[in-house]
């Protein structure tokens, strides 16, 4: 788990690290920001661009392999006769080779681990068959007066034995090889790397269910581009977190405002402006399309290049409308507004939090329901988790000795319904899930990767109970969480009684510098890891976006010569289907990979994908000519 340390939030921020937040390139003619027009079919064009749609040529293949001996097509040198299995059937595997999707065995000197990697079960090489097949005509018996010929019955049954010999095999093989094909030799329909199972919904016999979720395969999965927005131009570093879908608009966070676009077409529906630049976001929002914000106080000049983030809001996104925005103050703090770094959603109870603590509003009339208040232990709320349920992370003790309480409230009223204290070394937590309580930890700093994760603790939220802690070695597994952010965990998902995680990448099976990986899932009761296994495919990485119902929707993080995907995996089988499979055109490949997936945020649903930038910087001088994207989309109806 990889995840830069974060700033405090109300110091200046500094200028990301190189290739950070999706930092901007050189701008293109034009000035930094400026729409890109491409030439004709183009990306951005609302159908399928040609293969070349900037004029580039296609990214150069990898050199072919080191020829036989005598060149192709020569004939190899003579060797002994071997058996050789029938058309179509696996061929032996060479000795000592690992399983399908598992790592090869590490070079000396490079550290990895040398047993199973994470935690899988060991399996036998590739799952080919190991009986060696009957040869046609039976050897000659020693001291014997020539080969014995069988009689037709005993053919007849030899014959039988090895058709239904080589059929199980082959059927070992493509369950464990995912069908032995690349990326667009699969069925558009999906492909069954964990499981041949098929989901049929209800429970399995491991608790888990599946088959339930909205999302559908379309017919032809090919994706061709939406339309892409230019970064906007900014002098610093400047928050672009927050965007959402309705059923008629794409909703992105902009520079002092919130903007609707068209969902197909990326024209603006209406904008929203804003007294200054948001500052937080939440991802929750009602059915009928109503979410909240908290945004600075006033614009960004020259002079003042850093407001303070005092006014919290709702937006009523089917509308196109901020319904209400306001400040509260505390007992410690005069007549000096609040500060707040976060803000989330829970019903209809807006609450947002920071480190002179958390305040909470209606949804609807803004009215508040709690403030800052003065303790006489010297706790406060640091930030809350929204969603089904509302939970706090409660700060108590010292800087230097701090102590850390996960509390579930009463979202009306801000009490606690229940209380569990977090163990000493845990400086920071944040919450992963409300409903079931999951709260993620760095404990004593063991992470060592800047993630914020070293375990996972399931909470019972009626009694305050831990029911288990669930380590996660984080050079094993891939979510992150900003440890100074309470709700800010990606790359993983929670259901079913369980959470998701994608492994870190490792060393795929074939070519050199194949890297792939998986995603994984932890029992929430038992802490075990539960055997569902998600292959991303060779040179393909995988990890979670949100759950659908029972199901889990990822992404797929495409090689250099393909584009990206998004599949749903059956929460029962694990069986992987295709929703979409992006273009692997070389413009529209870079734009899609432009984005890092640490700094983005990805929004699936109904067909569409849009990825789009948190964070934007002013432009820097560099060589290169690549143009930079707030967002791009991607549609398959």
């Amino acid at each position: 788990m990889t995840q830069p340390p974060q700033q405090p939030p109300n110091d200046p921020p500094q200028g990301p690290p190189p290739g950070g937040f999706g930092a901007p390139q050189d701008p293109p003619p034009g000035g930094f920001g400026a729409p890109q027009d491409p030439p004709p079919g183009g990306f951005g064009a609302p159908t399928p661009p040609p293969a070349d749609p900037f004029g580039k040529q296609p990214a150069t293949p990898p050199p072919p392999a080191t020829p036989p001996p005598g060149g192709y097509g020569s004939p190899p040198p003579p060797g002994p006769p071997q058996q050789q299995p029938g058309y179509g059937y696996p061929q032996a595997p060479p000795p000592q080779q690992p399983g399908y999707g598992f790592p090869p065995g590490p070079p000396q000197g490079h550290g990895y681990p040398t047993q199973a990697a994470y935690g899988y079960p060991g399996q036998q090489a590739h799952g080919y068959p190991t009986a060696p097949m009957q040869p046609a005509h039976p050897s000659p018996q020693p001291g014997g007066n020539g080969p014995k010929k069988f009689s037709t019955q005993a053919q007849i049954i030899v014959a039988a034995v090895v058709a239904v010999a080589l059929i199980v095999g082959a059927g070992v093989w493509y369950a464990s090889s995912g069908g032995g094909g690349d990326g667009d030799k699969k069925d558009e329909a999906g492909s069954s790397s964990g499981t041949t199972g098929e989901g049929k919904g209800g429970k399995d016999e491991k608790g888990a269910t599946g088959g339930s979720g909205k999302e559908k395969a379309p017919a032809n999965v090919t994706s061709t581009v939406g339309f892409q927005l230019p970064h906007p131009k900014v002098t610093d570093v400047t928050t672009v977190a927050g965007s959402w879908m309705t059923d008629k608009a794409y909703v992105k966070t902009g520079v002092n405002e919130i903007v609707g676009y068209d969902r197909d077409q990326g024209t603006k529906l209406w904008t929203i402006p804003l007294d200054g630049q948001v500052c937080a976001a939440t991802a929750h929002m009602t059915k009928d399309f109503k979410t909240a914000i908290a945004f600075e106080e006033t614009k960004r000049t020259k002079t003042t290049k850093y407001a303070k983030c005092t006014q919290v809001g709702a937006l009523d996104l089917a509308a196109g409308k901020l319904t209400w925005s306001k400040s509260v103050t505390a007992a410690t703090s005069g007549d000096r507004p609040v500060q707040f770094d976060e803000v989330t959603l829970s019903g209809t109870t807006v609450a947002a939090g920071g480190l002179e603590g958390g305040a909470a509003f209606d949804l609807n009339t803004g009215a508040e329901r709690w403030k800052p208040k003065v303790s006489t232990d010297g706790c406060y709320d640091k930030g809350y988790g929204g969603g089904d349920a509302l939970a706090v992370v409660r700060k108590c003790g010292t800087y230097d000795d701090p102590q850390l309480i996960i509390q579930a409230l009463n979202p009306t009223t801000g009490a606690p319904l229940s209380s569990y204290k977090m163990p000493a070394g845990v400086d920071y937590a944040s919450i992963v899930s409300t409903k079931p309580l999951v709260v993620a930890a760095d404990v004593g700093d063991t992470a060592g990767d800047g993630s914020g994760i070293s375990d996972f603790f399931s909470i019972d939220a009626a009694t305050g109970k831990l029911i288990i802690r669930i380590p996660a070695d984080a050079e094993k597994y891939a979510a992150s969480c900003r440890s100074t952010k309470v709700e800010s965990c990606q790359h993983l998902a929670v259901g079913n009684n369980r959470i998701y995680l994608p492994t870190e990448e490792h060393d795929g099976a074939g070519e050199d510098y194949n890297r792939t990986n998986e995603i994984v899932s932890f029992d929430l009761t038992t802490g075990k890891q539960t055997g569902d296994r998600a292959d991303a495919g060779d040179r393909y990485t995988l990890f979670p976006l949100r759950m659908d119902g029972d199901d889990i929707i990822a992404y797929k993080k495409p090689p250099y010569d393909k584009g990206g995907e998004v599949v749903s995996i059956d929460g029962s089988s694990f069986k992987e289907t295709v929703l979409m499979r992006n273009p692997g055109d070389e413009a529209i490949r870079d734009a899609e990979t432009s984005f890092s997936s640490n700094y983005a945020e990805y929004r699936y649903a109904e067909g569409r994908l849009y990825i789009s930038e948190t964070m934007v910087s002013a432009p820097r001088k560099s060589s290169l000519d690549d143009k930079e994207y707030l967002v791009v989309s991607f549609r398959t109806s």
